[in-house]
């Protein structure tokens, strides 16, 4: 019955949206943050791509299969076995060389790309930041227009001093002071 009612509502909403202009602002959100991903997809330089594909190909299980493969292969062909004289006999000094080159290489490339990513996401935490504080001196414009249409119809207020508090402005830096005296703050 849950399913039926939850299919219910995602039919209603995919067919028949409530405020089609809402829709609108969600469909032209999501085509700029699509459209703003691929400009930062196309602004990378040759480097950035390339440690992005580097970090790409070594991030997958085939990567993964094909060291396990070769790392058989080579200590099976280095046993003697097979009628191949040892080219790397136990300690492996070469092999042991190689991966340690390749482990290098590869972190440097994901710290390349990890770096790359965040620098991208504290663009995009400032933009959410700067966002929330237009958001918030609005809403505190709002609430002073509503408090004095109230007052000017002489409607009285249930909790005064809740609105007062509301009506001030916020500043960032009296947040991230409270919230670091909290944070040091020892629980009882």
């Amino acid at each position: 019955m849950a399913a039926q009612d939850k299919q219910r509502k995602v039919t209603a909403y995919d067919d028949e949206p409530d405020n089609p202009a809402l829709s609108d602002v969600v469909e032209r959100n999501i085509r700029t943050i699509l459209r703003l991903r691929a400009q930062a997809a196309l602004d990378r330089s040759l480097q950035d791509r390339l440690a992005d594909g580097v970090t790409q190909i070594s991030g997958h299980m085939g990567f993964v299969y094909f060291h396990v493969a070769w790392f058989g292969a080579w200590l099976l062909l280095n046993t003697g076995r097979f009628g191949i004289a040892p080219f790397d006999p136990y300690p492996y000094g070469l092999l042991t060389m190689i991966v340690s080159l390749e482990a290098i290489f590869l972190s440097t490339f994901v710290l390349i790309s990890q770096n790359r990513i965040s620098e991208e996401s504290d663009r995009r935490a400032d933009l959410d930041l700067h966002i929330g504080l237009l958001n918030e001196a609005e809403l505190t414009r709002v609430l002073k227009m509503l408090h004095a249409i109230q007052e000017k119809m002489g409607i009285e207020c249930d909790a005064p001093h809740e609105l007062a508090d509301l009506e001030l402005i916020t500043k960032p830096e009296d947040v991230l002071a409270e919230m670091e005296r909290l944070r040091q703050r020892k629980p009882v």
